[in-house]
């Protein structure tokens, strides 16, 4: 089983933010352009007070470059490769299949006795010219029975820092040996997945729980299907697979969104509800961490706790902002997608649906069939729905803590023109001293103000005519610089952040900072990370 010390799972906490991300390519004439609308807000007067750059900054960035480069060459090969190369991973090395099998030393016919489960994550479904088609998604496992003191000793020894599981509140006890058993399942690979009942849903969720959401009860489609193929190596399915219509409403000829439970055959768990999205509409793709909950992934010490111990905490009123939407803006869909590893996933599934609109689901999956999906999953994700749906616009919610959003989501706009309506992002490092880490916003550059914001708090987000894809409350000051903003050692350090309707902050900004750079001074933060923990 591969080594998973501490100090290798706080150095990805850490870093995940930080990959450097390219500028995105200029944006593509629209098609069908559309003449803008009055605004629905009355704007305030706000200046525009871009982040100071030093009139010298190349010579502070080349000594930040050789600096970090100085501390990587000193702490040597105990580097973790993904530090080097840039690669996030917030949750890094998880064990899977044959490893978990080694390291709690189970026999094969122990392994063998155990009940087949499914992780089976929520799918959306298109409608196609032979009907609806469902990506149904997850993983089949088994699940050890481990003893409380063996997954005590996991959790202290991998994912609990600065203090130990019998110290924590009995509540946090229990959460952190749920999490933890989670990652030491036996993913079973190169088997078929059975038989999927599926019936209409009453409710919304994996299990039934009640979420908001414009999805409606479907008007039939109860039938058995079986999945074509077997899981990955890895125990993974992923698989657009036709259904058939038995009385449901085909996706031409309505704008409400039906739902649809699922439930794998033959295991102890499985359920999921399908959502079956017409060809148009508004799809809201929203982020996890750190925008729909408190995880504070910057912090490692804290982002372990809030991820393996403490009660997942919605993030201020976000849970009520997703509540207005859902009822003001009908016939909406929600997706979740999150870069998390598919095995715990299910803690995030139940925590969106006892507090968020239900919606489909996607996660970081085990296994890949190519190197650049592995690599950018987000933009996997991002572009394969954007490819389902051709006709729908989507509405992109996140944080600038994670440098995949901040590259893919202002690229999603030119890649795909006239799709994304609006893009939403909060400013971790405005409102959370914790996060200290750069972030760049030069993929917003060429991108229309009316169709993003950069915000601190949710109320922000209040009385938008997102409908009509005014996204930009124009009593929130953005000074973007297009660039690096957020750099350390005080460079631009008086100029105004990205502020918010209940007042602004001062933060450090710059101006046109280099790729190489921020990839390096990634690299320099998290080695001091790693030699400090």
């Amino acid at each position: 089983m591969p080594s998973l010390g501490v100090r290798s799972l706080l150095l990805p906490a850490s870093l995940s933010l930080l990959v450097a991300a390219s500028p995105a390519p200029g944006p593509r004439p629209d098609a069908n352009p559309v003449a803008p609308r009055e605004p629905l807000i009355t704007a305030s007067p706000v200046q525009y007070h871009p982040s100071r750059t030093l009139k010298y900054r190349r010579d502070i960035l080349s000594s930040v470059e050789g600096y970090a480069n100085s501390v990587l060459s000193d702490l040597g090969s105990g580097i973790p490769s993904y530090v080097a190369s840039g690669i996030p991973n917030y949750f890094q090395g998880f064990p899977t299949g044959k490893d978990v099998q080694s390291s709690l030393g189970l026999s094969d016919s122990d392994l063998a006795a155990l009940p087949t489960q499914v992780l089976s994550l929520d799918p959306y479904a298109n409608y196609t010219a032979q009907g609806w088609n469902v990506l149904f998604h997850g993983m089949v496992y088994k699940q050890p029975n481990t003893s409380a003191q063996t997954l005590d000793d996991l959790a202290n020894k991998l994912f609990i820092y600065g203090t130990n599981v019998s110290s924590l509140p009995p509540d946090q006890q229990a959460q952190t040996r749920n999490v933890t058993s989670e990652i030491f399942v036996v993913q079973q690979g190169n088997v078929a997945v059975s038989p999927i009942h599926i019936e209409p849903a009453q409710s919304q969720g994996g299990s039934g729980q009640p979420g908001g959401g414009g999805a409606t009860t479907a008007t039939g489609g109860t039938q058995d299907i079986t999945l074509p193929g077997n899981t990955t190596v890895e125990g993974d399915f992923t698989v657009f697979t036709p259904i058939n219509s038995n009385g449901l409403t085909p996706g031409n000829a309505t704008s409400q969104i039906q739902r649809l439970n699922t439930y794998v055959g033959g295991a102890t768990l499985g359920n999921a509800t399908a959502y079956l999205v017409p060809d148009q509409g508004l799809t809201v793709i929203s982020d996890i961490d750190d925008i729909l909950r408190i995880t504070k992934i910057y912090e490692p010490k804290e982002g372990l706790l809030n991820s393996f111990a403490r009660p997942y905490t919605a993030w201020e009123n976000m849970p009520s902002i997703y509540a207005n939407w859902s009822q003001s803006l009908p016939n909406t869909h929600f997706h979740y997608l999150t870069t998390t590893p598919e095995q715990v996933t299910r803690n995030y599934m139940q925590f969106i649906y006892s507090t968020y609109p239900g919606g489909s689901f996607d996660d970081r999956p085990l296994n890949f069939s190519d190197i650049t999906a592995t690599l950018s999953i987000r933009k996997f994700l991002l572009n394969r729905i954007f490819e389902t749906f051709p006709q729908r616009k989507f509405v992109l919610v996140a944080d600038t803590s994670n440098s995949d959003v901040m590259r893919d989501y202002p690229a999603m706009a030119t890649d795909f023109p006239g799709q994304v309506q609006c893009i939403f992002l909060r400013n971790t490092t405005a409102t959370d001293p914790g996060d200290r880490f750069p972030y760049d916003t030069s993929g917003f550059k060429n991108l229309n103000q009316n169709s993003y914001m950069f915000f601190l708090n949710p109320d922000d987000l209040t009385n938008l005519d997102i409908a009509n894809g005014h996204c930009y409350n124009q009593s929130v000051p953005q000074n973007l610089t297009f660039g690096y903003q957020g750099l350390p050692f005080g460079v631009g350090s008086t100029a105004v952040v990205n502020g918010s309707a209940n007042g602004s902050s001062a933060s450090a900004a710059m101006h046109g900072a280099s790729a190489q750079v921020g990839l390096t001074f990634a690299a320099f933060i998290g080695a001091v990370f790693w030699s400090l923990f």
